[in-house]
């Protein structure tokens, strides 16, 4: 199931997250993507376009809460959002992610891992990020950046 237009119905009825045109819209974007999305991202694609902000981020938040996607900050500020789904070459939150300093260009470093981290006693972890940052391949090319 590597096409993310059949996986997306599939991963929702898996966990139990109720299938809606705009959920498997924005699950689909995001197992299709190979960097985090914004919603600004997700709302100029087609099928999303005219979808309410609200309904938009609402529906970003039910897929972190059901563990299929995660959020990552970018430079801006701004949310972003990656497939938590197992399949290969997809994002699966486990990892670090890149962050252009010059362009605002995300994208995830699934062949690396996430380092282990002793939290103290009495703390409870809510999720991890860990996101390198310098200047991206076409930065670079374009003599932007190091």
């Amino acid at each position: 199931m590597n096409d993310p237009e059949e996986s997306a119905p599939a991963l929702l009825r898996e966990t139990g997250v109720r299938r809606t045109p705009v959920r498997e819209t924005v699950l689909g974007a995001l197992l299709g993507a190979g960097a985090p999305l914004s919603q600004q991202d997700l709302a100029a694609i087609p099928g999303l376009e005219r979808v309410n902000k609200v309904t938009l981020y609402r529906t970003l938040e039910i897929l972190a809460k059901a563990g299929i996607a995660h959020r990552v900050i970018g430079i801006d500020g701004e949310w972003r959002f990656c497939s938590h789904a197992p399949d290969e070459g997809r994002c699966t939150g486990n990892h670090p992610h890149f962050l252009c300093l010059n362009c605002g260009r995300m994208a995830c470093l699934r062949d690396q891992t996430m380092p282990r981290v002793r939290v103290p006693e009495g703390y409870a972890i809510e999720g991890k990020q860990l996101i390198v940052y310098g200047a991206c391949p076409e930065c670079r090319e374009a003599g932007i950046g190091r």
